[in-house]
């Protein structure tokens, strides 16, 4: 059998990871064609969003390339792109693809023999996982509504508030001057990221059709109690709402047209 040959993409910052990219190519430093490049002003613009529809079209790894930390021609951009590739990261955990698969390095202009090194890394490392169940012709379906429920978790405004406060949060405190541990934070985060998971795949399944609260507990295989606390959070977010009720049993179906990936 031929040994498989992952299909990877990379985002890289203009100037530091690609100018990397670029220096390894002029100084003719070898590694594998695997990977398509895609160059980004800054790692800071890249959105969760767009690395989880990669991964929905089949990508078997995604490679992360910025500026060292200290280092961005923007400030900031290099902090923000961590915490969100954080984010992303849990949100590919919980649709039940590797972690593994999404990498973030810090490559530096100069450093172009780095670069070719961790072009060869990565390779090998998505060798060992196998391919991505969303590549081939069959992708596997339950796999792809989970990456589908996580692209909308990644849109929602909470979470994208909680990712950009969190520097502030943890280093430099609140308006009352008050921190919290990176150990709080992390915790606090990884609730939010569940929680907001698990709504979208709910409205997801609500798209078209109703269902009630068992029937929903059922597929997504969630205790009754939390899916109810969820369908009460998405009534008050104007989400979703009571669409009929079978004997004594209330069925609900979304109303937000945007719950489609």
């Amino acid at each position: 059998m031929a040994e498989f040959e992952p299909k990877l993409v990379g985002f890289l910052c203009n100037w530091c990871s690609y100018a990397g990219a670029d220096l390894a190519g002029v100084s003719r430093f070898q590694y594998p064609p695997n990977i398509r490049i895609i160059r980004v002003m800054c790692s800071g613009r890249i959105d969760p969003y767009i690395v989880l529809e990669a991964f929905a079209q089949g990508i078997d790894g995604v490679f992360i390339g910025g500026c060292h930390p200290g280092d961005c021609h923007y400030l900031e951009g290099n902090y923000q792109a961590q915490r969100k590739i954080k984010m992303t990261r849990q949100l590919v955990k919980r649709a039940g693809l590797e972690p593994e698969r999404l990498r973030m390095e810090w490559v530096a202009a100069s450093e172009g023999e780095r670069f070719a090194i961790l072009m060869r890394e990565f390779p090998k490392q998505i060798q060992e996982l196998g391919p991505s169940p969303l590549s081939g012709e069959k992708p596997d379906e339950k796999l792809l509504a989970n990456i589908n429920a996580a692209k909308l978790a990644a849109l929602d405004f909470r979470l994208r508030a909680i990712v950009a406060k969190e520097r502030k949060i943890v280093e430099q405190g609140n308006v009352y001057g008050e921190t919290k541990p990176q150990e709080e934070w992390d915790e606090f985060m990884e609730d939010a990221i569940e929680a907001e998971f698990e709504r979208k795949r709910l409205l997801a399944m609500i798209t078209g059709k109703s269902m009630s609260v068992k029937e929903l507990a059922s597929e997504v295989n969630l205790p009754t109690d939390r899916v109810l606390d969820h369908i009460v959070f998405l009534r008050k977010r104007n989400q979703l709402a009571l669409d009929s009720i079978d004997g004594f049993t209330p069925k609900y179906i979304s109303i937000v047209p945007e719950v489609k990936p």
